[in-house]
């Protein structure tokens, strides 16, 4: 980054700890106000017109719902979220016993900020026992030929025969079931996949690319490409912010040194390609002027990846990361953040799902709307300035 972008980010203002407080006092009560309708139901993945509508326990999102309601309940201790979180991890211990849309990755996406959260928080049995059966199931998705967790669909199937850089933030479901059972498989499982991972996801310029493919016979790296991303070679936001995210998260529990200078050109990367309020476009190649839609979701998934990252740091640079995740913050508390249930009944405007491009195999969906992990990181990274929080990753 040069230091005429660094100094140009570094005078914006940051989120102030009244700010902080306020910001997370009103998300707590909006998802207090939602209870009644998503407690035995889930929010869809986006919404439509700003509201999302109800949808049974599916798909790979509904954990993050449940993490607002751990993050809420943290927040202001009120017994209807506990009962609304108990509820819903019984929910997703009924989900991974039928292995209903289990054929993903994404189990820590499901299990990490719902039931392992659940079971930190109350120590539920139910929490418990749902995240170390999606800890097997996530741990059986593993290829020795390649050394990586297959992203999706079948096991070894040749389009298929793939990792995606959302992977890294899945991870933290088998290092918990390492922590708790002692079972050394879980550890060994996420450590060879996040080296095999950030060996190849990222690029020289540390921009980063959506997916990886193997060769299915040798195991061998073969090509990346894009599903999400306006085009093979761009680096689509929000895969950029879990790669900043990841990165903290393979660091924190590695302590693998080779990841810091990893970790810091994947986040400049992100960072000197925001547009002039700090939040980005849904694919980096676009900016200020480009008839776009912005990706609110990835200014907060990065904002709690640089907050992780910065526990590791010697002091100057920790203070530049923590600095830098408090002016997105401003930018979407300010800006992007709802304010009024009225309006909608998410968290946080303008986040983009999937987008369709000429390059890209997308589906057109969740543009320009509220996406429920994009609610949670939100609540996450208010929750990392407000005090020193205990993780659920």
């Amino acid at each position: 980054m040069s230091w005429i972008t660094q100094q140009k980010l570094m005078d914006k203002p940051r989120l102030s700890s009244e700010e902080v407080e306020q910001a997370l006092d009103l998300a707590s009560n909006l998802v207090l106000q939602n209870l009644p309708v998503f407690t035995d139901r889930f929010p869809r993945a986006y919404s439509e017109n700003g509201f999302y509508p109800a949808t049974e326990n599916l798909d790979w999102t509904t954990g993050f719902w449940t993490g607002e309601v751990w993050l809420a309940y943290e927040h202001t201790g009120k017994k209807e979220l506990l009962q609304a979180g108990q509820v819903q991890m019984d929910s997703f211990l009924d989900r991974i016993k039928r292995k209903q849309d289990v054929e993903t990755h994404d189990l820590g996406f499901l299990y990490s900020p719902s039931c392992v959260a659940g079971y930190k928080l109350t120590g539920s049995e139910a929490g418990r026992k749902a995240a170390l059966m999606a800890a097997r199931e996530l741990a059986g998705r593993f290829h020795e030929k390649g050394e990586f967790i297959q992203a999706w669909g079948k096991l070894g199937a040749p389009d298929n025969y793939r990792l995606i850089i959302d992977c890294l933030l899945n991870l933290p479901l088998l290092y918990w079931a390492f922590e708790e059972t002692g079972e050394e498989r879980y550890r060994a499982v996420a450590e060879k996949h996040i080296h095999t991972a950030l060996a190849n996801v990222i690029r020289d310029d540390f921009s980063t690319w959506h997916t990886f493919f193997f060769d299915r016979e040798t195991g061998k790296p073969d090509h990346g490409a894009t599903c999400q991303g306006y085009r093979d070679g761009s680096a689509w936001a929000r895969g950029q912010a879990w790669g900043v995210y990841g990165t903290a998260i393979g660091y924190r529990y590695t302590k693998r040194q080779e990841y810091i200078p990893v970790f810091e050109g994947v986040t400049d990367y992100f960072l000197s390609h925001l547009p002039e309020d700090l939040v980005p476009f849904w694919d980096l190649e676009f900016g200020d002027g480009d008839e776009q839609p912005k990706d609110s979701s990835s200014a907060a998934i990065a904002a709690c990846g640089m907050l992780e990252m910065a526990k590791y740091l010697d002091e100057a640079p920790a203070d530049y990361y923590r600095g830098m995740a408090g002016r997105l913050m401003k930018s979407l508390v300010d800006s992007y953040a709802v304010k009024n249930a009225k309006v909608s009944n998410g968290l946080v405007l303008h986040s983009t799902y999937s987008n369709h491009s000429p390059f890209n195999t997308c589906n057109h969906y969740g543009v320009d709307e509220c996406n429920i992990w994009g609610d949670y990181f939100y609540m996450e990274a208010l929750t990392r300035l407000h005090k020193d929080w205990q993780v659920y990753w």
